[in-house]
């Protein structure tokens, strides 16, 4: 399995950017797909996941209403669309995917078999 990620750069507070995750030999059963984060000097976070079949998202609290994760199921391609950017979400985002994760697990980075290179994201104020 690879993962592909894409999309990074500087922004002013207030703008957007988008972020791409394509996925290579990602294929069957329940799969768990999506983005974290982690800014200079702290630990890896996380910040939205899709699981599919059925399309369930979860979101850390503070991205609600600004990010939306959304996938294409014939590229194979997780979307993060990043609204409202705020200095904070200033980060490396890392995408990362994982087999047959229960509910309770998807938000701890350490079940998660898969990951790609980060990308930066600067947010200025």
């Amino acid at each position: 399995v690879q993962l592909q990620a894409s999309g990074g750069g500087l922004v002013q507070a207030g703008g957007s950017l988008r972020l791409s995750c394509a996925a290579s030999g990602l294929t069957g059963g329940r799969i768990v797909m999506g983005w974290f984060r982690q800014a200079p000097g702290k630990e890896r976070e996380f910040v939205s996941v899709i699981t599919w079949p059925g399309d369930s998202i979860l979101y850390e609290d503070s991205v609600k209403g600004r990010f939306t994760l959304s996938r294409n199921n014939a590229k194979n391609t997780v979307y993060l669309q990043m609204n409202n950017l705020k200095p904070e979400d200033t980060a490396v985002y890392y995408c990362a995917a994982g087999r047959g994760l229960i509910a309770s697990s998807r938000r701890d980075k350490t079940q998660y078999g898969y990951w790609g290179q980060g990308t930066l994201v600067t947010v200025s104020s």
